[in-house]
């Protein structure tokens, strides 16, 4: 295990009714807020009126609603804008990892002389200052609730990116499961297969002799495998609601990742895809994650699948480890398949055109190629998106 510096400040309200302590939450920060949502849905759930309720007429609230799913560079800017132009002293963030990255870009440009770009581009290092964040969370997926991280897309350059910085780490995050009953079975399965890529990126890493982080990711996989189909077949489930909501902020708050070096290997493929196609990225991690293990198994990275189908699936293991671990890879593209989540390229509306410029920037935009668990070419991560074009034969 390697040094690091853990820090996971975020105050966690969870649990049913939370949103109660909201006032005395914002309080705390001042008295002009920016609400930042997505579409329409917390005005149908009605928690957009009990915000307004709640907070009452002593609160100046400015809002910046119709958030895109994969947040654009141009809503960060009139996200600054609106902060600017009012004075706003905090940002209440009610929706999910969208949202609230979104917002976390908003709270550094306020402060940032220049394009946020600039500030994504060179992974947060220019920042010095950043507005608190508030965030209510409506879906259980990305963990942005509970990290320091932001990913926004530049319409323009069709390119993803992210950018860390602890500044945008929210204060304090309200997570009632039962905001995330109305969510659709489309976004509830991306969602899952969202935390579970995050755990998964973790868990296959170089750094040797981390069980803690490693079991902690194991349990939290089992959670998601265990939960996801009951909150699939029912929607108001509170326990399978309530697991997967924790299991979210747990799987990206650093608990997994911390102690180890290298960079994951499916985001920074995926981030492409949604760049390009603006597809869910939950729904391009579960495409691409199966055929990734896949073409990354050999004889150094054998034992590490065969121990994480053993250890997560319940697998035998089995003398001759591939066997094991082409089960285990089964497994999860099977539970994907299981769950309802459309698993080829052109089931999402991608198809081989760009597939070769997809791949080359995903290596110009990461580290991929020579920090990954398997260090991976533009060559490899064409025949990922290639293999992905159609139906996994086991």
């Amino acid at each position: 295990m390697n040094n690091f510096d853990f820090h996971a400040p975020t105050n966690i309200l969870f649990g049913k009714n939370q949103i109660n302590q909201l006032p005395n939450v914002l309080k705390q920060y001042g008295k002009t807020v920016l609400l930042t949502y997505g579409g329409g849905s917390i005005k149908r759930s009605g928690l957009y009126d009990d915000i307004y309720r709640l907070i009452g007429t002593d609160t100046k609230i400015i809002e910046l609603g119709g958030i895109e799913p994969n947040p654009r560079l141009s809503t960060v800017i009139k996200g600054v804008d609106l902060c600017k132009e009012n004075n706003v002293d905090v940002i209440l963030s009610v929706g999910g990892g969208s949202t609230i990255d979104c917002s976390k870009a908003i709270a550094a440009g306020v402060f940032y002389d220049g394009n946020p770009w600039d500030f994504v581009v060179n992974d947060g290092i220019k920042l010095t200052k950043a507005l608190p964040i508030v965030t209510i969370l409506t879906i259980a997926a990305t963990g942005s609730e509970m990290n320091w991280g932001s990913v926004i897309t530049n319409e323009e350059t069709k390119e993803k990116l992210s950018f860390h910085t602890r500044l945008v780490t929210p204060k304090v995050s309200i997570l009632d499961p039962t905001y995330t009953f109305s969510v659709p079975t489309y976004q509830t399965m991306a969602g899952s297969a969202d935390i579970f890529s995050h755990l998964i990126e973790n868990y296959f890493n170089q750094t040797p002799d981390t069980m803690v982080q490693d079991g902690i990711a194991e349990g939290l996989m089992r959670t998601v495998l265990h939960y996801t189909p009951t909150a699939l077949t029912e929607p108001t489930n509170y326990e399978a609601r309530a697991n997967l909501m924790w299991a979210s902020s747990l799987a990206l708050n650093g608990l997994t990742g911390n102690g180890k070096n290298g960079v994951w290997s499916c985001h920074p493929m995926e981030h492409e895809l949604s760049a390009y196609y603006d597809i869910t990225h939950g729904i391009g991690l579960a495409i691409l994650t199966p055929r990734w293990m896949e073409h990354v198994l050999n004889d150094d990275t054998v034992e590490r699948f065969a121990l994480y189908g053993h250890r997560v699936f319940d697998l035998e293991l089995n003398e001759d480890l591939y066997i094991t671990a082409k089960e285990a890879i089964k497994q999860t593209y099977d539970t994907f398949v299981k769950w309802g989540v459309p698993m080829t390229l052109p089931e999402v509306g991608i198809d081989d055109s760009l597939l070769n410029e997809m791949a080359e920037q995903s290596v110009k935009h990461s580290n991929i190629s020579t920090k990954a668990y398997v260090p991976l070419s533009a060559d490899d991560v064409l025949t990922i998106y290639t293999n992905s074009l159609v139906p996994m034969t086991f």
